[in-house]
């Protein structure tokens, strides 16, 4: 895993989205949108941009009679978060050794 950043990831609701998402093997769409407190066109544009990257899968279900959308990272996307996590980590370490200085 390289640490660089990622434009695709950069931005903060698609950081938080794949940061939720990094923790589980997957999510329901509705708790996502809870957990970020974002309404859900909001949500929908973010998670469409991960998803044509590549970063997220979508799958439709049907459970309990409704229709749920489940979300998951790839493999692509759990890399890609990762480097772009270790990105951040080594520009906040660099600024945190001089703020102590």
């Amino acid at each position: 895993m390289k640490a660089e950043f990622d434009p695709v990831i950069h931005p903060p609701p698609r950081l938080q989205i794949c940061a939720r998402l990094a923790a589980v093997e997957t999510m329901d769409f509705a708790t996502l949108r809870e957990m970020l407190d974002v309404s859900e066109s909001v949500l929908s544009k973010h998670v469409k941009t991960l998803e044509e990257a590549g970063y997220v899968a979508v799958r439709k279900a049907t459970s309990d009679g409704r229709q749920r959308t489940w979300l998951a990272l790839t493999s692509a996307g759990r890399k890609a978060f990762a480097g772009h996590a270790a990105a951040l980590r080594a520009l906040v370490g660099g600024a945190d050794s001089r703020a102590a200085e």
